[in-house]
């Protein structure tokens, strides 16, 4: 089984390629990010990154490995991956504890990993995505140098249409020769 992140800076269009690349027939595990601040927000609590970003970590961790686990078709695309928790950890100026590089180590991804760029030009803010364009320009770089400092080869996508973004990711996919597309 193959499974591929999807990484980037908040609002860099990470969410809307998984949903292409849904539509295009693979699996795909939604942000986990997203849903666990529209959850920790109904309770009322505040293990949210923006005020207990240690206590958000954990759930995220937990939450992560639980959807890598539940990973069962061939080919699987992840909004986002174990590695982006070490990044925001470390963007945080907080302490990365041993579960996370056991965690690390564990759940190993497929190698490339497809790296969206921040992207002034489709940036909005919303209720999850609390972050400026300079922040996430920064979680960016962090992103970056975290997958590769675990030992990733990683792929920046293209600032193009979501067809343009699928077609990249297939096409790299398919000279990676992870499968072959139906224009081979």
């Amino acid at each position: 089984m193959d499974r591929f992140v999807i990484s980037g800076g908040p609002g860099s269009g990470k969410s809307t390629l998984l949903e292409a690349l849904k539509k295009s027939g693979f699996a795909g595990s939604e942000e986990v990010s997203r849903q666990l601040i529209q959850e920790q927000v109904a309770l009322g609590s505040a293990c949210v990154p923006w005020t207990d970003l240690d206590c958000f970590a954990r759930l995220a961790l937990d939450r992560m490995m639980e959807a890598y686990e539940q990973a069962k078709q061939d080919v699987t695309f992840f909004d986002r991956g174990i590695p982006d928790i070490i990044a925001y950890l470390h963007v945080g100026g907080r302490p990365v504890s041993a579960p996370y590089w056991q965690a690390l180590e564990q759940y190993r991804y497929s190698s490339p990993v497809f790296m969206a760029p921040p992207w002034e030009a489709i940036y909005v803010n919303d209720s999850e995505r609390w972050q400026t364009f300079a922040e996430a320009t920064a979680l960016y770089q962090a992103l970056t140098e975290c997958y590769q400092q675990a030992g990733y080869s990683v792929v920046e996508l293209p600032k193009a249409s979501i067809t343009s973004r699928v077609e990249f990711v297939l096409s790299t996919l398919e000279q990676h020769r992870f499968f072959k597309t139906d224009n081979s």
